[in-house]
Order: structure tokens, then sequence, then C-alpha cells
């Protein structure tokens, strides 16, 4: 009996925790943990951030992809010129050398989701797929984090801004 209630605690404190990030593979690409952050109603536009690693021997770019939720989606960067904070579009995609990794995150490199479908909210998941130049298409899926969210990794970006 005392082993039953310890077991049914254990599994109900489970049930309450939050979803392990998921992971995806394509040729010697590892991708890891996708997320997006919650928009406020009428937002057009969001940010998707995750970190890309090249296990191969020679370098693949992140050229492109598409979520469920965007009509148009951009592989960006953010960077200071001139003391200004700039995005642009990445017209060549993103390089990711072999051996080593690339972070997406607030306030540097990042894929935009453009012109948005609804509203993202906190727990919700966004399929998308991301293609590589030399490792081909990989589905993945983001995890919608709070507004204003860093995901852990650093300096806050744009979430929800106007392009």
């Amino acid at each position: 009996m005392k082993r039953t209630i310890i077991l049914a605690l254990g599994l109900a404190v489970l049930a309450g925790a939050p979803a392990v990030a998921q992971d995806y593979t394509v040729g010697a690409i590892k991708i890891e943990a996708p997320w997006t952050r919650a928009t406020p109603a009428g937002a057009g536009v969001a940010g998707g951030f995750m970190k890309i690693e090249n296990k191969g021997k020679e370098p693949d770019r992140l050229i492109g992809g598409s979520a469920t939720v965007a009509g148009r989606f951009e592989v960006h960067e953010m960077a200071m010129e001139n003391n200004v904070m700039k995005m642009r579009e990445l017209e060549k995609g993103l390089e990711v050398k072999p051996g080593q990794s690339v972070e997406l995150k607030p306030g540097s490199y990042h894929v935009m989701f453009m012109a948005l479908k609804g509203q993202l909210k906190e727990g919700d998941k966004v399929k998308g797929t991301l293609v590589f130049e030399k490792a081909g298409k990989v589905d993945v899926e983001y995890t919608v984090k709070p507004m204003g969210s860093t995901g852990g990794m650093g300096a806050k970006g744009h979430g929800a801004m106007k392009h």
C-alpha cells in the first residue's frame, strides 16, 4: 500500500513537470531544443531559436524552412552597426562549420516567422521544417515559451516586434 502511494505521488509530480525539449538530426546536423515566444494578439512576426551543431566534416547552411503558423520563413541576423542594432535576412543562409555549433538566440541569429496566421500561446507547439543546403529537410517542433523569454540563453531580443 505504501509503495502504491509513493508511486502514485511520483507519477503525479512527473505529470506536472514541463516537457523535455526535443532534439532532431538530419545528416550531420543536430538541432537542439527549438523554441519561440508567445505573441500578443495581432502580432505579425515571431522569432525561432535553437542550437544547430554540425557533426560532419564539411560546412553546411541553414538556407530556409517553413512553419505552420507563418506565411513566410526567413533566416536572420541581428548585429550592432555604428551603435545601432540592425536586423537583416541572411540571403545565403547561416553557415554551420564542421565540428562547430551555432546558437540561434534573441539578439543574434534566429529564424523569423513572418505573416503570422494567429497568436502563439505559451505552452503550444509549432510544427515547422528546416532546410539545410547539404543535409536536406528536417521536421521540427518549436515549444512556445512565455513572452519576453530568453530561453535561458542570453539577452532579450525582439519577440513580437513589427518589421
